[in-house]
């Protein structure tokens, strides 16, 4: 049975009839346009960031990337080149990114509360020296992408505070979490059992990073 709303927001003045605009200045004017100092110190010390990109249907893909600390690279105050590093083939972020430039990115730092938020447009790249930038243990990137920066700004420490997502006295058992082997074996169904298609994305892991 789909699910309907009895009580919808449907409109701007309804949303800010539950929750004000906020008033204060800090909040107001933290947007930035560009990649100053702080916002480059961030994005040098995050090893993970998530990339958001819209496929021409509307739908969001939501992708995790991440490397050694500064994997993300500053070219300029306008514009980041990130990696695409050795992943699953489907290529969704750069399907979309070639029907809708637009994109988003939150950078993480292990420990640290705040998050950094960019908007901005991407462009698939293979510039050899871009990539020669880019490359790890002497391994260069097949591509990647060239992000011109719209907004930045840092998020608040809420979320972190309320999950305690760094604590690691509150983590769940890692082993109860279901894994990508059990996704696999439920949604594409094959001769091979769980402890064979486990042992396969284990190998995949520790031999294909790069």
């Amino acid at each position: 049975m789909s699910f309907t709303p009895h009580s919808p927001v449907t409109s701007l003045e309804a949303l800010r009839e539950i929750i004000p605009e906020p008033t204060s200045i800090r909040v107001l004017h933290k947007d930035m346009d560009h990649l100053h100092a702080l916002a480059r110190s961030f994005i040098g010390l995050s090893p993970f960031a998530v990339l958001s990109t819209r496929a021409p249907g509307g739908a969001i893909a939501t992708s995790p990337r991440g490397d050694a600390p500064g994997f993300v690279k500053v070219h300029d105050d306008r514009t980041l080149f990130l990696p695409d590093l050795l992943g699953n083939h489907r290529l969704d972020s750069f399907e979309n990114i070639l029907a809708n430039p637009d994109i988003g990115l939150l950078f993480f730092v292990p420990g640290h509360a705040e998050t950094l938020r960019v908007a901005g447009e991407a462009q698939i790249l293979r510039d050899a020296d871009v990539l020669e930038q880019l490359a790890h243990n002497i391994r260069k990137p097949d591509l990647a992408l060239a992000i011109t920066v719209r907004r930045v700004f840092m998020h608040c420490s809420k979320a972190f505070v309320r999950s305690a997502l760094w604590r690691s006295e509150t983590w769940p058992e890692r082993r109860a979490a279901p894994t990508l082997a059990q996704w696999a074996a439920e949604a594409a169904p094959s001769e091979l059992n769980l402890a064979q298609i486990q042992q396969m994305h284990d190998e995949d892991a520790r031999d294909r990073l790069y």
